[in-house]
């Protein structure tokens, strides 16, 4: 490979080098490359007001709506368990660390 003089001949030999012309996505498959453990999607029809309400609160907590749909639904069913995340993580760690120093 010659060097590049500008910027874009040096981007376009980059590309040349790492791309091929052509690719095989006969084998593909659709939808997230890494499904999330324990969830499952799927395609629901709900009422409008149902719909608002949660985006409203959305926009008011700054939740995800469908993350706020999926806890008022875990909890009508009772399932108090709620998953582990980052957040929640960092907060016990923080609590246990603060007691311990």
């Amino acid at each position: 490979m010659t060097l590049a003089s500008s910027p874009s001949e040096r981007r376009s030999q980059r590309k040349s080098v790492h791309m091929k012309k052509e690719y095989d996505f006969s084998k593909g498959k659709r939808g997230a490359v890494l499904p999330s453990e324990g969830k499952t999607r799927i395609t629901i029809y709900l009422d409008d007001i149902v719909i608002e309400r949660f985006k409203t609160l959305s926009e008011k907590t700054g939740r995800g709506y469908q993350t706020l749909l999926n806890e008022a639904l875990r909890t009508h069913l009772g399932v108090d368990e709620a998953p582990l995340t980052a957040t929640a993580l960092r907060r016990i760690l923080r609590e246990e660390l603060s007691q311990h120093s």
